[in-house]
């Protein structure tokens, strides 16, 4: 069997074995928020842009509303991500070379989880690495014009859309041009250009929304890098940043990346090969080592790097098995390891259904017991409008809470058109995306003529039509008081549920259920 016939079946067979598996778990916290992204079509949003939400509207509008709806395009996408690789690392290298990345590559925790789940960074790889083939090809064909200039402008762009760190290819594609002597010419030719021009199209759809939202997206990003706190080094930061690397990874298999690339880096400098490759990491890298010194950077942020990283590793660790077998067996035992912790992510109840008692809650916990709570909080909804004789809304103390509750409610009822079905606490802030949506704090234009009933509250800009209604605050961090700001936007709060879920009698989720009559706004 050819080894591009084994990589595609490989592929085959993972894929389906993800797909069989994706909607055994719970959503996260941000598949559960991108869903209602993907509910509300925008051109943007508050942290990203439109493409998460567009693919879980295109797979959700066929499977439904479901974690399978939801994440169906992970395994795919890891799929193709896959397959370019393979092509891109056999073009420049070998068969070989492509087949041992490949096995790498899903044998690596954060790569596997990223095929089961279905946040921004499975796009975000798969058309980094699209871009990246593209302009080798592009490159292959220069001086002569090619299509593949355009195309990868396009991909760069629809990358940019669905993390806004694809941009950062666009500072890749330079570097090569600049580093490389046959290819500084193109600086003076179209290609180069009609890139550029069809990626600064790609860019309109956010920068619309963001002029016409204040620009909500730039603070939220200077926030989130600490760009909004004075420079510092701190030495635990950039520790940490780095630590955390080999967690994700698996340590032996981020040993062996960091120790590949370090020893190929001057003859890679001196090859176009590894010119192309280098540069097509170490900015990602770089940035996120540089934030890192301030505060450490979230280990899947520069994952874009680890890509070309990975080919030029795979190719050193080819040569090396060569010329020194008796290295297979620990790349076997590196490659073993990573599965293993690739499996615990993934499912942590292995060790538990084999005695083992984790001392704390463990990151996959974070996609369980949900489903249970957000169907005891409908209960309780229910109860206490049968006991009330009116209609309840709820608010939930955060984004993530709102959020999965929001999906994992059967009657996902809404207030009106664009609301969501869980809003969080009133805010004059710009916290996140649920500060855009309608809110149960706003005032609406009084229709012209009315007359005001006793109990509506009016100003200047209209009335609320929430006030003197009755809503359920959920709130999950084991306080038995709801907060002020609750407290004095209505006449009254009382602690009416306390919902528990346990797995393995241990209790993975607890939220505290308040119900709090006649809403009257707070005072600005």
């Amino acid at each position: 069997m050819s080894t591009t016939r084994a990589v595609w079946l490989f592929l085959a067979a993972l894929t389906a074995i993800r797909l069989t598996l994706i909607g055994t778990s719970d959503l996260s916290f941000d598949e559960a928020h991108y869903w209602m992204w993907s509910e509300r079509l925008a051109p943007a949003y508050f942290s990203k842009g439109p493409g998460v939400a567009f693919a879980i509207w295109s797979s959700a509008s066929v499977f439904g509303a479901t974690e399978f709806g939801v994440r169906f395009w992970s395994p795919i996408l890891g799929a193709g991500t896959s397959l370019m690789l393979y092509y891109l690392a056999r073009r420049l290298f070998s068969e070989g070379t492509g087949f041992w990345l490949i096995i790498a590559l899903n044998v690596a925790p954060i790569f596997n989880i990223g095929c089961f789940v279905m946040t921004i960074d499975p796009l975000s790889i798969f058309f980094w690495v699209a871009a990246m083939y593209t302009f080798w090809l592009a490159t292959e064909r220069s001086p002569a014009f090619s299509w593949f200039w355009p195309i990868t402008g396009l991909l760069i762009g629809i990358g940019f859309l669905c993390k806004y760190t694809n941009a950062m290819e666009l500072l890749s594609v330079v570097l090569v041009l600049a580093f490389t002597p046959r290819l500084r010419r193109e600086f003076r030719r179209p290609g180069l250009y009609s890139l550029l021009a069809v990626f600064v199209l790609c860019t309109i759809p956010p920068l619309v929304w963001n002029q016409q939202h204040a620009w909500a997206t730039v603070s939220h990003l200077r926030s989130r890098g600490s760009l909004d706190q004075a420079p510092r080094f701190n030495p635990i930061e950039l520790l940490t940043f780095l630590g955390i690397h080999f967690l994700v990874y698996s340590p032996l298999i981020f040993f062996g990346l960091a120790w590949a690339v370090i020893a190929r880096w001057r003859r890679a400098s001196r090859q176009f090969k590894g010119i192309f490759l280098l540069w097509f990491g170490v900015p990602v890298f770089a940035l996120y080592f540089l934030l890192s010194l301030n505060h450490a950077a979230a280990p899947n942020w520069d994952g874009l790097a680890f890509l070309s990283f990975g080919i030029l590793a795979a190719s050193y660790w080819r040569e090396r098995i060569e010329s020194h077998p008796a290295i297979t067996r620990w790349i076997a035992a590196a490659l073993a390891f990573g599965l293993m912790m690739s499996a615990l992510a993934l499912n942590s109840d292995l060790l538990r259904s084999g005695g083992y008692v984790l001392p704390r809650r463990d990151p996959a916990d974070r996609m369980r017991g949900w489903r249970s709570a957000a169907a005891a909080v409908e209960q309780v909804r229910s109860d206490i409008e049968a006991q009330l004789g009116e209609r309840v809304f709820i608010i939930a103390d955060e984004r993530d809470r709102a959020s999965e509750l929001s999906f994992y409610f059967r009657d996902k009822r809404v207030e009106g058109p664009g609301h969501p079905p869980v809003y969080i606490v009133e805010s004059q802030d710009i916290t996140n995306q649920f500060s855009f949506w309608p809110r149960y704090d706003e005032f609406l234009s009084a229709p012209a003529h009315q007359v005001p009933e006793d109990g509506d509250i009016y100003t200047e800009e209209g009335a609320n039509p929430f006030a003197g209604r009755t809503a359920l605050y959920i709130q999950g961090n084991g306080r038995k008081k709801a907060p002020r700001n609750v407290h004095a936007a209505f006449a009254s709060t009382d602690l009416v549920a306390t919902i528990e879920v346990r797995r393995f009698d241990a209790p993975i989720r607890q939220v505290q259920v308040f119900v709090c009559k006649n809403y009257r706004t707070l005072p600005l």
